[in-house]
């Protein structure tokens, strides 16, 4: 079965990690100086902050796959959409080591599928010829889209 992922980016970590433990009624399952996540089953996510150098907000949204199997039948759908941006093997990103497809949708959003293996001791492996250490690549570059007077914006 598969666990929902969302990634966010904070400035402040400690009072983030004391927001979210107070929504969510429980602690994070890993906490680390740069990052902390919390495996919940009700709702069931996979839900992660970190504080790095990158814009805040939304990183990106994932799907947790439970084996090496489900992660392969979901790389499979994004290879027949056409979404796969990057797979990697064996990377090392999060305090973790994983496999993974990294695609974004129609609307720039970028999705993270993944099969976890295995604890690591650092964030991120030293960055790749891409100069890419974790996360995936790097957004592409979309236009914003303005909320004039006149337009319905939320």
């Amino acid at each position: 079965m598969k666990r929902f992922h969302v990634h966010v980016n904070v400035d402040q970590l400690d009072s983030s990690i004391r927001f979210y433990t107070t929504l969510f009624g429980a602690a994070p399952s890993v906490i680390k100086p740069d990052y902390a996540k919390w495996m919940l089953d009700d709702p069931r996510i996979n839900f992660a902050i970190s504080e790095h150098d990158r814009q805040l907000g939304v990183d990106h949204l994932g799907l947790q796959a439970d084996d090496a199997a489900e992660l392969a039948a979901i790389g499979a759908r994004l290879q027949a959409a056409d979404a796969v941006a990057l797979a990697e093997k064996g990377t090392t990103c999060c305090y973790a080591h994983s496999d993974k497809f990294w695609a974004e949708d129609p609307q720039g959003i970028r999705w993270e599928s993944f099969h976890t293996h295995g604890e690591a001791t650092s964030y991120a492996a030293a960055p790749d010829k891409t100069g890419a250490a974790c996360c995936g690549p790097a957004p592409a570059a979309k236009p914003v889209a303005s909320c004039g007077p006149n337009a319905n914006c939320c």
